[in-house]
């Protein structure tokens, strides 16, 4: 049997939900659409996004102000139609769950609350591969409580000639004066799936805070938040949750945390329902966190969100995980055919679990990340990301990517990166 006639027959066994996404077309070649290995980066259009989004539409054509009420999903309690399916993705509570924002103006919220620093204990943990975002969101709340981002920060490195973190390093660099862990999830370079059960616990040991950005985990791996004792997090939902480009957020905060003293910013949408439109000037925010929301929600900008996470709904993620699993294992034998003899190294963990749906590698040989991927898309239909200058990420997402797409990026990765003599 062929690569490619195994590849297709272990798509007729384990063939995933292709079928309900709109994968982009391939102009020429052997192939109508791409291979797509971009989801970790933006997600396909689930083909219900359109249409249910074309009705939310048409409720304000029909209704105007009404709709607010009287639409077939009406518009004032719309945002808790997303609470129950965000909440069981994390493996939160409801109460423990709420849909707003960006990733970035949440973590902002979120630190309002959480990081208080003191004179003896101030620092905030992070990992030195983390998100730009992430990079600047701390520097900038480390010079809003007027300390010094160089001192304030800890950036944690792998050790040499090591690519990702050990789990005991991590915990190691925790110590008195350490106020926030804020990390993440999945690292979004090398695709690491971080202990979180197990630092949060060390980190509590410590006496910090431990928040966790979750952009790269939520609709990618199993999450336990509230079991694991987590403080706060929060997600995107364009990325493994197909919730569009810049689709609203996720933000998570423990039950423990609500109703207490902590700071936080209010607006219209941070107090009880039952009292909004009594048009009173003091808020009572509710027991949850809703608490932590400001404004109304952008009802049309959340009707992608709420189809999204229906679907995973549907599916589930625990089996979304055992295909992903199965898929990821698949793609790493295949680089492990065409790797050597070539300046190509995967900096992914081996350990399926330590990994989610994302194998990274490194090129090497003059060869820029950029452009090796410019050539995958153009030449052979693969669409790969690249994160200059060296590191090319493939998330072979398990509820639209084939085993098929598999074989044409490594056969297209064989193609385009000349053996080394």
């Amino acid at each position: 049997m062929s690569a490619e006639a195994e590849a297709l027959e272990l798509d007729a066994a384990d063939p995933g939900h292709r079928e309900l996404f709109d994968v982009p077309p391939v102009d020429g070649g052997p192939y109508p659409d791409v291979a797509y290995f971009a989801g970790n980066s933006l997600g396909l259009r689930p083909k219900a996004t359109r249409v249910e989004l074309l009705a939310d539409l048409d409720s304000w054509a029909a209704l105007g102000v009404e709709g607010h009420l009287d639409a077939e999903r009406p518009w004032l309690p719309y945002h808790e139609l997303l609470t129950g399916p965000a909440a069981r993705l994390v493996g939160a509570l409801p109460s423990e769950t709420v849909v707003m924002n960006s990733l970035t103006v949440n973590l902002h919220l979120l630190m309002v609350s959480f990081y208080r620093p003191t004179a003896e204990r101030f620092r905030i943990v992070i990992e030195d591969s983390a998100f730009p975002s992430d990079s600047y969101a701390v520097r900038s709340q480390a010079r809003f409580h007027g300390l010094d981002p160089d001192d304030a920060i800890v950036r944690l490195k792998p050790r040499d000639g090591e690519d990702t973190l050990r789990t005991e390093d991590v915990e190691a660099a925790f110590g008195p004066d350490t106020a926030l862990v804020l990390l993440g999830g999945v690292n979004y370079l090398t695709g690491e799936l971080m202990d979180i059960p197990a630092i949060t616990a060390a980190g509590h040991a410590a006496g910090a805070v431990v928040g966790w950005d979750l952009a790269h985990a939520a609709g990618n791996v199993p999450l336990r938040l509230h079991d694991w004792d987590v403080d706060f997090a929060a997600w995107c939902s364009y990325k493994y949750l197909n919730s569009g480009p810049g689709a609203l957020a996720g933000a998570y905060v423990h039950e423990r945390h609500h109703g207490g003293d902590r700071p936080r910013f209010e607006g219209w949408w941070s107090t009880e329902p039952a009292t909004r439109f009594e048009m009173s000037p003091e808020s009572r925010p509710p027991r949850s966190a809703d608490a932590w929301q400001v404004s109304n929600p952008p009802i049309f900008a959340m009707s992608p969100v709420r189809t999204s996470y229906e679907l995973f709904d549907k599916v589930g993620l625990d089996v979304l995980r055992e295909r992903s699993l199965r898929l990821t294992a698949y793609l790493e034998r295949l680089l492990d055919e065409v790797t050597p003899g070539r300046p190509l190294e995967v900096i992914t963990p081996r350990d399926p679990s330590r990994r989610g749906a994302q194998l990274s590698i490194r090129v090497g040989g003059g060869l820029r990340a950029g452009e090796l991927c410019k050539t995958l898309r153009f030449e052979y239909g693969v669409i790969a990301d690249a994160r200059e200058p060296d590191v090319v990420r493939l998330a072979p997402v398990p509820l639209y990517s084939l085993y098929h797409d598999c074989w044409r990026a490594a056969e297209a990765l064989a193609a385009a990166v000349p053996e080394t003599a």
